[in-house]
């Protein structure tokens, strides 16, 4: 075996094994980023809907569920930030509106 060849083959199984690690990697990405939005979801829904307890609850998993994906690289902390802000802005939005009314 040719010495070029043997290189060639050397990098044929660093590409596979970067790709296999690329593969585990974005589909563990994949699930948290739909955990979030879940979260994120759920809250939205119930803040819709006038349920203050449950709003309140599905606010504090899904800036828990933000800030976990946040320091697990899954998306970036200002991005996480930005949307714990929104969440929280309209979750004082309806408390106050249900206080008033």
């Amino acid at each position: 075996m040719s010495r070029q060849h043997q290189r060639s083959t050397e990098n044929k199984n660093k590409v596979e094994k970067r790709h296999r690690q690329s593969e585990q990697r974005r589909e563990r990405n994949q699930s948290r980023k739909s955990a979030v939005r879940t979260a994120v979801t759920r809250t939205r829904r119930a803040i819709a809907a006038g349920d203050l307890d449950a709003a309140v609850r599905s606010g504090v998993n899904a800036a828990s569920a933000l800030d976990k994906a946040a320091s697990k690289g899954v998306i970036h902390p200002n991005n996480a930030a930005r949307r714990k802000s929104r969440l929280m802005k309209a979750l004082a939005k309806a408390a106050a509106a249900s206080a008033k009314g």
